[in-house]
């Protein structure tokens, strides 16, 4: 609702500045860039609400997610002096101190917490959270079920939980919790990521479903479409796999593997050495130092019989990866048609 409001007086402020001067033409575009700034936005209610110990925990979280943490600090200890006994201002002092990897400081303000409010089930969400970090697996399972005590449908309890037990070598267990997550809410998309990763590992065509159910909620992640051409490509669907990569490409132009398994499939399924030659091409220009790719370049010119380039390639890519041993080997393969 908020946001809703600030857009519509936005538009406002658009249509009236037809009509004012240059001066405050120049004041209404400098408000609608702090419009499309939360930081700017409750830092302009901060001004009006000074002593509001809200308004800075808000804040403090919206400075850690643009990674400010020091500020974020500033923030969250300012609310807590403006009011001690909340218990959510330790729960950010606790994402703070734990994107800043002070673990201990970090267990003692959820625990701050736990004492202001025990049947808190987000303070023992991030305790599993903490503990999983720390490798603890039982304390994770522990904590995580005390938050589903609390509050049953917790999905990101069951999500640690799953992921527990995945780090922990028992994956059917791991599936059965990410399953109970999605089931609680259909919307994770980190749960969808998991079984379609794990189901990937077991070559199980179920994996497309739960893939595409991530990239649905979010189509322009790079890791779901990357997973899903593998998973494709590994499965004798090239032509999908290509649709993945190539998505990634619209996504995001610089990712160099999109542009190389592109570039494997045209040289290992398709046989169409030019294309190859050209996705090759591309993922160097990306990087010039990916020595994976000048080899399966410099293969593509082998078999397209242009020695010169291949020994080239090879050589360049040796540069970068001594002892690459493909690249040796083929090498002396030209060496030998040579002589």
């Amino acid at each position: 609702m908020i946001k809703t409001k600030f857009l519509a007086i936005s538009l406002i402020i658009i249509i009236l500045s037809t009509f004012l001067s240059c001066k405050n033409k120049k004041n209404e575009v400098s408000n609608k860039i702090k419009q499309s700034d939360p930081i700017a936005l409750v830092s302009e209610e901060i001004k009006k609400d000074e002593n509001n110990p809200d308004l800075y925990n808000k804040r403090a979280k919206l400075y850690l997610l643009s990674n400010q943490t020091n500020t974020a600090l500033n923030d969250i200890n300012k609310a807590i002096l403006l009011d001690k006994d909340k218990p959510d201002f330790y729960l950010t002092l606790s994402d703070i101190y734990f994107a800043t990897i002070q673990i201990e400081k970090s267990k003692e303000a959820i625990n701050k917490a736990l004492s202001l409010n025990s049947n808190n089930p987000d303070a023992y969400l991030k305790l599993a959270e903490l503990n999983l970090y720390l490798k603890q697996y039982d304390e994770t399972q522990k904590n995580a079920d005390k938050a589903i005590e609390i509050e049953k449908n917790t999905s990101q309890a069951y999500f640690i939980k799953g992921y527990a037990y995945k780090e922990n070598g028992d994956s059917t267990k791991a599936v059965t919790q990410f399953l109970k997550t999605i089931e609680v809410n259909p919307d994770h998309f980190e749960a969808y990521m998991q079984l379609g990763l794990m189901f990937s590992n077991r070559n199980n065509k179920i994996a497309i479903d739960y893939l595409n159910s991530a990239l649905n909620l979010n189509p322009k992640s790079i890791e779901a479409n990357y997973a899903l051409g593998m998973f494709l490509q590994e499965n004798g669907k090239q032509d999908e796999a290509i649709k993945a990569y190539k998505n990634i490409i619209s996504i995001n132009p610089s990712y160099r593997e999109a542009y190389y398994n592109i570039g494997y499939i045209y040289l290992e399924y398709k046989k169409d050495f030019k294309e190859a030659l050209n996705y090759f091409g591309d993922a160097i220009k990306t990087d010039n130092e990916y020595a994976e790719a000048f080899y399966n370049r410099g293969y593509t010119y082998e078999l397209l019989k242009d020695y010169k380039n291949a020994r080239n390639d090879y050589k360049k890519a040796i540069d970068l990866k001594h002892n690459y041993q493909k690249a040796i080997e083929a090498l002396n393969r030209l060496d030998k048609l040579n002589n």
